[in-house]
């Protein structure tokens, strides 16, 4: 695991039980890591943690508007394409966290790696996107490239409440979609994101945290 230089605030955070529990449990699976075919691109994501005196929040951004961009405008977990250049899928989160929101995450502590996804919409380019956890303190600030156009932390707790479920409907091929999803202030995040934090959550049980 990579973990940066020492810091109260993180340790405090990594002693926090869900905190605890969600990497003893990430510990303790092997994450399945799907086939690679030969026209699929690798990416991956950080879902980043920090600890406040309400709990657990997990960090989401808000996409730019961008022109012939597919994710443009969704709730989106940091992360991109793997570069020739990265070292590793790991590297590839650590790098696009600190391009888009000037985000070090060699100064926190990564707890482990969630199960490999693929788009289920056709109108998505084939893409496997490799989730990374990882906490960080709780007064890391941020400063946006242009692909971000905002970022919001949610409380595990409000993520894992059933008020907080929603739907995404859009249009594919002419036919209404529905999609799960979580709602975010104003946003919805659905898609690869959503399966993301439904797979967090199912390593927690919050009746018991």
């Amino acid at each position: 695991m990579t973990t940066g230089l020492p810091d109260h605030r993180l340790d405090q955070a990594l002693q926090h039980p869900e905190v605890a529990a969600l990497a003893a449990r990430l510990a303790a699976r092997v994450p399945v890591e799907a086939s690679r075919l030969a026209d699929t691109r690798l990416a991956a994501v950080a879902a980043v943690l920090r600890v406040v005196e309400q709990g657990p929040e997990l960090l989401f951004i808000k996409r730019a508007e961008r022109e012939g961009d597919p994710w443009s405008g969704h709730m989106a977990f940091p992360g991109g394409r793997h570069e020739p250049g990265d070292a590793s899928l790991q590297a590839t989160a650590y790098r696009e966290a600190f391009e888009e929101l000037a985000l070090d995450l060699h100064h926190g502590q990564l707890l482990g790696q969630l199960d490999d996804l693929a788009p289920r919409s056709p109108v998505l380019p084939p893409i496997l996107i490799r989730p990374f956890v990882a906490v960080v303190a709780p007064d890391v600030t941020f400063a946006f490239s242009d692909e971000v156009a905002a970022t919001f932390w949610v409380p595990l707790s409000v993520l894992a409440h059933q008020d907080t479920r929603a739907e995404h409907v859009m249009t594919i091929d002419g036919a209404r979609a529905r999609f799960p999803g979580y709602r975010v202030d104003q946003h919805i995040v659905w898609g690869l994101t959503e399966r993301i934090v439904q797979q967090m959550l199912s390593l927690l049980d919050h009746e018991h945290l």
